[in-house]
């Protein structure tokens, strides 16, 4: 597993990707820097990927980080979405899980415009 930091307006996320190819991809592609959308408790943003589908699911988590292929887009999960049926987020379509966001993302409820920065942990 790769670490790496994620930055939404200076605030400094840690993060591990997984073992997957499109995880991989984006690890190489780093360091990203991208403007926030937001979809209920959910930032995506797109990067400079344009990737399939690896492991497709919309079987997903709090703190989980993916891509969307759709939106050629790395999505952070924080809460419920507009798709969901119950308290866990629910994808708009199925994504490829690449990661997970480590520590409290209650703080990304407060917030309305996001600059994202990612890069590798030293």
């Amino acid at each position: 597993m790769s670490r790496i930091n994620v930055f939404v307006n200076n605030r400094k996320l840690e993060a591990e990707l997984n073992n997957t190819e499109t995880a991989k991809k984006i690890y190489q592609s780093l360091p990203i820097k991208s403007e926030g959308s937001f979809w209920g408790n959910e930032i995506y943003f797109e990067i400079p990927l344009r990737l399939e589908n690896e492991k497709p699911t919309e079987d997903i988590r709090v703190g989980d980080l993916a891509y969307w292929p759709e939106g050629c887009s790395l999505c952070i999960f924080y809460g419920k979405t507009p798709a969901s049926t119950n308290d866990a987020p629910k994808p708009a379509s199925p994504i490829t899980l690449v990661g997970r966001v480590r520590g409290d993302l209650e703080g990304l409820k407060k917030i309305h415009q996001a600059k994202i920065k990612i890069t590798k942990a030293q």
